[in-house]
């Protein structure tokens, strides 16, 4: 089992079990993903590459669909951009990992991402409210690159001692088969899988 950290903040925030990473290689503009989460999940928003006006246009229109579908909406970025545009947190890459202490004095969930086990111990001592632990399966967001399996994969999300997220080649029946095998908390994240789920919808008779 998945255990947090016994100095993690009190009063932690429940963080949804499911999540979307936006990605700018998808086929599915964002806005038609996020409208297919289901109600509670939560949305990781990347898009690094858009200027910064584009950015935040994209940012605003998912805000509007997260209000209306009760969905966690995180930016990637610093806790201060976060707060100015008005996420419900901010997921940090591991060169920012000290600033968790900054986003949770400004209210922020702070997520991080772990892929060894020098960012597992970062994600630790940082407090972190979740912990994006991949790449569980192999992914075509990156190919060729080595997955961990599960038992390395639960290994590091013990190690994060927070809540852990399984990203890489994600499914719902995945999800399952790893809460099976003892991480009854983590959480599963997707950018594959909802963009598949997408085109499904978008190629059904009308």
């Amino acid at each position: 089992m998945v255990r947090r950290h016994p100095l993690a903040r009190k009063l932690a925030p429940k963080l949804p079990d499911a999540w979307l990473f936006s990605d700018e290689r998808l086929a599915a503009d964002m806005a038609e993903l996020a409208a297919i989460l289901p109600p509670g999940s939560g949305i990781v928003v990347r898009h690094d590459g858009l200027a910064p006006g584009a950015r935040w246009r994209l940012f605003r229109r998912l805000a509007r669909i997260a209000r209306a579908r009760k969905l966690r909406l995180l930016l990637a970025g610093t806790p201060a951009l976060a707060k100015r545009w008005g996420a419900d947190g901010v997921h940090l890459r591991q060169p920012l990992a000290r600033r968790a202490a900054q986003a949770h004095r400004l209210g922020l969930i702070a997520t991080l991402p772990v892929h060894d086990t020098r960012e597992a111990r970062a994600a630790r001592r940082a407090r972190a409210d979740a912990a994006f632990v991949s790449l569980l399966h192999p992914t075509r967001s990156h190919p060729g690159a080595p997955a961990l399996g599960r038992a390395a994969w639960l290994r590091l999300a013990r190690l994060a001692g927070t809540k852990a997220v399984a990203l890489g080649g994600m499914t719902p029946a995945r999800a399952r088969a790893l809460r099976r095998a003892g991480a009854h908390d983590a959480g599963w994240a997707a950018i594959d899988s909802w963009d598949e789920k997408a085109t499904k919808r978008r190629s059904r008779p009308r």
